[in-house]
């Protein structure tokens, strides 16, 4: 067995026309730091995205990152040339996050890392990616580069040939990277290794982070349905969960080791079989009386917000809950999955208030922008939950590779897909039409607002 090696874990830079912190935090990379640590490697995490650093604060031309309720808000950002691809259009492009000179500095800090392991999500945010590995082999060139993640799974070719990465990896990272660390460095740990079926893994290293404003978790992985549009399958093919016990083992460490407070679960089908999994793990947050604050940036699906479930959301202390109605019009409903039945949305809703949820707690997330989709029946979804009490959420549509829609959107999208990511940018609405462009994309944001 050689030395412990030293791993840089980097979270890139977003470049985009707009990027929000709606709970976000670089959360498969940090499950891979939590294992790589229980083998014993020394790990070092540069966060581009850090909103707390305060040095930004006295750089000009750098928008501030304000912060509010439950820990979300805005990150640095500065504004930067549009790639040769999007000078069509008309926005200001930014890159979101730390100087790139800030980069360099903590990148020279510490120890020469034996890897670095960058992580990716959107696929059209691969120009963050790009940055950062350049600056990591300019610095370090004979260091390999490991790169994981969402595009580098969904786009691997393009990820391959484009990235600047030595080594791509495709889906869960848990499955692959002592073996490749091993290669690369020569070092195997005598601990034991945990298996992604079982219910062992490490939790998430969130202290890599120099604060804290809130933690993400996974109750589980994948997801068991099949919509057309989503790529969870693609990401974790197989649906599997843990133990609910062991997850508030965890929630109660950051609780009182980090004083957290605000918690946003990531799950894709977090109310499936409810009283079997996520009713068990509210009523033991409940007996162990932990004052956590939930929050579902994923989605619910409304099929699983019967009275029962509803009334234990709110006394678990559920601050933000978002729904997964998709559309409220049939024919679309039954094409995406049909997951909601005609009257589930309304009984949903008459549960969560009977339950004791106010309006503004409640957000609704609407599809716009699929392909071949008219404006009008997004109108009278938008119409639909306003007339429920509930605040309507546009979800532009994003074409995923590897998807049941991703043929389709081909099809009909007047912008090179296949081989250009950043044409994959939900705010470029992707699958335009002369029937439905950004004149009545704006005219249904508007809409959202009465």
């Amino acid at each position: 067995m050689k030395k412990t090696p030293n791993i840089l874990l980097i979270n890139p830079w977003i470049y985009d026309f707009a990027a929000h912190d709606l709970w976000s935090k670089p959360l498969g990379l940090l499950i891979l730091a939590g294992l790589l640590r229980a083998q014993g490697y020394n790990l070092r995490l540069l966060d581009c995205l850090d909103v707390h650093d305060s040095r930004l604060q006295a750089i000009p031309g750098i928008k501030p990152a304000t912060r509010r309720a439950f820990g979300t808000g805005k990150f640095y950002r500065t504004q930067v040339p549009k790639p040769s691809s999007l000078q069509q259009f008309d926005r200001n492009y930014y890159r979101f996050g730390i100087t790139p000179e800030m980069f360099q500095e903590s990148l020279l800090e510490g120890v020469k890392p034996d890897a670095v392991l960058v992580t990716s999500t959107m696929t059209y945010w691969h120009p963050g990616v790009q940055e950062s590995i350049r600056l990591v082999k300019e610095h370090y060139p004979d260091v390999s580069v490991v790169l994981g993640g969402i595009y580098a799974t969904l786009c691997r070719e393009h990820a391959i040939s484009n990235s600047g990465a030595d080594h791509v990896l495709s889906g869960p990272g848990e499955t692959q990277i002592l073996k490749l660390l091993e290669k690369l460095t020569g070092y195997s740990s005598d601990k034991p290794s945990h298996n992604l079926k079982s219910d062992t893994l490490p939790w998430p290293a969130f202290d890599l982070l120099p604060q804290l404003d809130y933690i993400c978790t996974l109750t589980s992985r994948g997801c068991p349905f099949r919509c057309p549009y989503c790529a969870s399958d693609l990401l974790f093919p197989q649906f599997i969960r843990r133990d609910p016990i062991e997850v508030v083992d965890e929630l109660e460490y950051w609780h009182k080791e980090h004083s957290v407070v605000n918690v946003a679960f990531y799950d894709d089908a977090l109310l499936l079989d409810a009283t079997e999994h996520l009713l068990v793990m509210l009523a033991e947050v409940g007996r162990r009386r932990l004052p956590l604050h939930f929050h579902t940036p994923n989605g619910l699906h409304i099929s699983g917000l019967s009275a029962e479930v509803c009334e234990a959301l709110f006394l678990a202390g559920f601050k933000t809950l978002r729904l997964g109605l998709e559309t409220g019009d049939d024919e679309r409903q039954q094409q995406l999955g049909a997951k909601v039945k005609p009257g589930a949305f309304s009984s949903a809703m008459a549960n969560l208030t009977k339950a004791g949820f106010q309006p503004e707690q409640i957000g609704v997330y609407l599809l716009c922008g699929l392909p071949g989709q008219d404006p009008n029946e997004v109108a009278q979804s938008i119409r639909m939950v306003l007339d429920h009490g509930a605040r309507p959420h546009l979800a532009e549509y994003s074409p995923i590779p590897g998807t049941p829609l991703w043929s389709e959107a081909l099809r009909c999208s007047p912008f090179d897909l296949a081989n250009d990511p950043l044409y994959h940018n939900n705010s470029l609405l992707p699958c335009r039409s002369d029937g439905f462009g950004l004149e009545e994309l704006q005219w249904l944001k508007q809409l959202c607002r009465v």
